[in-house]
């Protein structure tokens, strides 16, 4: 007697048993196949990232379960090989063919780990997952490990892209030594917001917030840059840690005017929400993990989440107008269809 794999169950089947002279016994090449079937893996790390647990399996594996029984653990194990594959899928996506303008980093944190991840934008809005790894937004060596890998795997360093970050210093510094001091960078506009709100007593911060976010809508970046400076010197006086977070990295808030991409792109490129939104996503894709063990299992279980999560990725507002991004960073178009000629 044996068991298979078939679809979402496991069926038991009579099987031959072969013998050689010398060797003993010898497997059958179509009976490990069947046994070894990762559609089925597949099948179980989906219904876990859809929210089921371990103790439910029954309810998604009906079939299997009447027929020969499921352990939780084996449940687990068969998750555990799919979610492999998935990270190994991640790490070995290749990006010489695709047209990446823009590059979004930020991080995410399980239990006491953190992920960081890069999401592309390539010239007709598509929004792509291009890798992930351990460690924090303030882990130089982390961030710079993340972007090397997308060197490596064919993201190319010799031309110009948009990066939107939060703001943290290291990675800043990753990007200027993976892909040179001369890239274009925008600082996340809600991420400052928050960070002056940090230093300001409650009744001050929605007048604040309303000033700041004023700013920004400024035509010129020298009117905005200016508009924060008269905001921050109102606030020196009585609240000196608001005016020095304000004035931290104040020019990369106006890259986007600076560089003058159309306003109807303002939306997606001015703050880090294109990839902090899917973050829900993996949030809710993993929300059923008590115990988080090792990094190795955070990195399988947040890769499976992204290239899930990625399945319902649109393209971003404005997409029409990339092209003259495009143009902007120096890349060049084809004026017919808007798009890089190789």
């Amino acid at each position: 007697m044996g068991r298979v794999q078939l679809a979402d169950r496991k069926v038991r089947v009579k099987r031959p048993r072969l013998r050689h002279k010398t060797e003993g016994e010898v497997k059958i090449p179509a009976y490990e196949a069947l046994r070894k079937n990762q559609a089925l893996s597949q099948y179980m790390l989906g219904a876990l990232m859809r929210g089921i647990s371990t103790r439910e399996y029954h309810q998604v594996l009906p079939k299997m379960a009447e027929t020969v029984g499921v352990s939780r653990s084996a449940v687990s194990r068969q998750a555990m090989e799919a979610s492999i594959e998935q990270l190994k899928q991640l790490q070995e996506r290749r990006w010489d063919q695709v047209e990446i303008l823009v590059i979004y980093i930020d991080g995410q944190r399980f239990a006491e780990h953190h992920i960081l991840s890069a999401v592309g934008v390539d010239i007709e809005g598509h929004k792509h997952v291009l890798g992930i790894g351990s460690g924090a937004t303030e882990n130089a060596a982390a961030v710079k490990q993340l972007l090397t890998g997308l060197r490596e795997r064919g993201l190319p360093t010799d031309r110009k892209y948009l990066f939107i970050i939060d703001g943290a210093k290291a990675l800043r510094t990753a990007i200027e030594e993976v892909f040179g001091a001369d890239q274009q960078v925008q600082r996340c506009r809600n991420h400052k917001i928050q960070n002056v709100m940090n230093e300001l007593p409650k009744e001050q911060q929605d007048q604040t917030r309303k000033l700041m976010r004023a700013a920004f809508r400024l035509s010129t970046a020298e009117e905005g840059e200016k508009r924060l400076e008269q905001i921050a010197r109102q606030l020196e006086h009585d609240y000196s840690s608001a005016a020095r977070s304000l004035r931290e990295g104040l020019k990369e808030m106006f890259t986007l005017q600076r560089m003058k991409i159309p306003a109807s792109l303002h939306k997606c490129l001015a703050t880090t929400n294109l990839i902090e939104s899917p973050h829900s996503g993996v949030r809710k894709r993993t929300r059923n993990v008590c115990r988080w063990r090792d990094v190795d299992m955070v990195e399988r279980w947040a890769a499976s989440a992204w290239l899930l999560t990625e399945k319902n990725f649109r393209r971003i507002d404005g997409h029409k107008e990339l092209w003259t991004l495009a143009a902007l960073l120096g890349r060049e178009i084809s004026s017919s269809k808007n798009q890089r000629v190789a």
